[in-house]
């Protein structure tokens, strides 16, 4: 897997790259801020990944957001993750606006945790998409209205999962429930938030995007 690290903290970011690199993972190239960044990936237009910090110079506001934003927009097969010190969830929202893929958001605690880092990479770059798991609690513990409110709470947690990227393996583990069980639920989520019969895979994105918009719109009015 080939990436591009977007990190104005030198010090963080030479340790991403030992960490990654030690993984078997390439670097091809390292930015400072957002226009780095978007100049190495115009140089290496098929990187398989990005990892972005949210705030970098000059601002430190959401250079990075913008710059994911414009990425997935003019390099549509590159993989974007984005990495914030505090959860803000329009920011999952914002980058997985209309139903996008290959996209992630966590906090940079996770980094800490080299092996579950590295597995999210790999599922971000294979066309998935991760939300911290912190992120969804947090959107999890406002109130919601509109069609997630016809949600069971077992297919709240099977959504909430799935907005952390979890497969089905991985939801039945952390439910301690049936992967058939898991299916069972995602069907009954599919029906309610009337997604109708895409490919099962958007499906699942665009039921994440919905439980984002609800969440950061409840927050938005409270």
């Amino acid at each position: 897997m080939r990436v591009i690290i977007a990190e104005d903290s030198v010090l963080l970011r030479s340790g991403m790259v030992k960490l990654l690199e030690d993984e078997g993972i390439r670097i091809v190239a390292e930015a400072g801020d957002a226009d780095e960044l978007l100049a190495a990936v115009a140089a290496h237009p098929d990187v398989d990944l990005c990892l972005i910090d949210i705030r970098m110079p000059p601002s430190h506001s959401e250079e990075g957001m913008h710059a994911a934003i414009r990425i997935r927009a003019e390099y549509p097969g590159v993989a974007v993750l984005l990495l914030s010190q505090h959860v803000v969830g329009r920011y999952a929202a914002e980058l997985l606006g209309g139903g996008s893929t290959k996209v992630g958001y966590l906090l940079k605690d996770r980094v800490a945790d080299i092996d579950e880092f590295v597995v999210t990479l790999r599922r971000i770059a294979d066309g998935g998409a991760a939300i911290d798991p912190e992120v969804v609690s947090q959107l999890l513990s406002r109130n919601r209205a509109g069609a997630l409110d016809r949600l069971s709470p077992r297919e709240n947690d099977v959504l909430a999962a799935m907005a952390e990227g979890l497969n089905n393996a991985g939801i039945a583990a952390r439910l301690f429930i049936t992967e058939r069980a898991v299916e069972k639920h995602i069907r009954a989520i599919f029906t309610k938030l009337d997604l109708g019969h895409d490919d099962h895979d958007h499906r699942r994105v665009l039921a994440v995007l919905r439980f984002l918009r609800s969440s950061t719109s409840a927050a938005g009015a409270s």
